[in-house]
């Protein structure tokens, strides 16, 4: 039936709103490291929202290293270079309408290749009969996919490298992959849209697959990097077009 995969609308609420409005503040630099934010009653008035709101979108903003918040002191706009968690990622690609500089690229990408390759040689030997089955059926819906439908190809490449993360037995491999999802799976939907990729990638999925199967450590990990770094230089032009 016609238009039977549409989800409902769902609008911004106040709390996000506000917290969007204050990280386009600190991340454009409008106001600067160490200046102190006006009263929370203020800032609530100033934006027509009431002072929960305002706390809530602070403490937020808190936990993502852009302000401190000290009680009886007030909140102050923090370096995010050196305040800043995982989770600010993000937000400066929201900010950034889904750009990154060439500097926080190379970042990732370096962070990716030492992380993916553990993650491939844990899997390889950790592995479990119900994970590489669980991995060969990936590999199935991979095949009966349509390259052009990037939605699903993200999609199915995130479950893949996100499987591979719980087979290396490493409770945290899989929470810190999870922790970049937007930021992954924004550059790799961009990756993928050049259909003539999505082919090449899963069968790179498939040999590491079998190299996983096999319990092959040193061949999983020389898999894992030469699809990774397969695929840099593409993305490094996607951000140099986006800039």
């Amino acid at each position: 039936m016609m238009f039977e995969g549409l989800e409902p609308l769902k609008a911004e609420s106040l709390k996000e709103v506000c917290i969007r409005r204050f990280e386009g503040m600190i991340l454009s630099g409008t106001v600067g490291v160490g200046e102190k934010l006006p009263p929370e009653r203020e800032l609530a008035s100033r934006l027509g929202v009431s002072r929960p709101v305002v706390h809530e979108a602070l403490v937020d903003l808190a936990a993502k290293g852009l302000v401190s918040m000290t009680p009886r002191k007030g909140t102050v706009i923090n370096d995010f270079r050196r305040k800043g968690s995982v989770t600010l990622l993000t937000s400066l690609l929201e900010y950034q309408d889904g750009r990154l500089d060439a500097r926080l690229l190379d970042g990732l990408l370096n962070m990716r290749m030492l992380v993916e390759s553990e993650n491939a040689r844990l899997a390889a030997k950790n592995r479990t009969s119900a994970q590489v089955n669980e991995l060969n059926g990936l590999i199935v819906q991979e095949a009966h996919t349509d390259p052009a439908n990037v939605e699903t190809v993200t999609r199915l490449d995130f479950e893949f490298h996100l499987l591979l993360a719980i087979a290396t037995d490493n409770l945290l491999y899989p929470l810190l992959l999870n922790s970049f999802k937007p930021v992954y799976t924004n550059l790799s939907g961009q990756f993928f849209k050049e259909t003539a990729f999505v082919r090449v990638v899963f069968d790179y999925h498939k040999m590491l697959t079998a190299a996983i199967a096999d319990q092959n450590e040193h061949r999983a990990v020389d898999i894992m990097r030469r699809m990774l770094s397969h695929g840099e230089d593409r993305l490094r032009e996607i951000v140099s077009i986006n800039v």
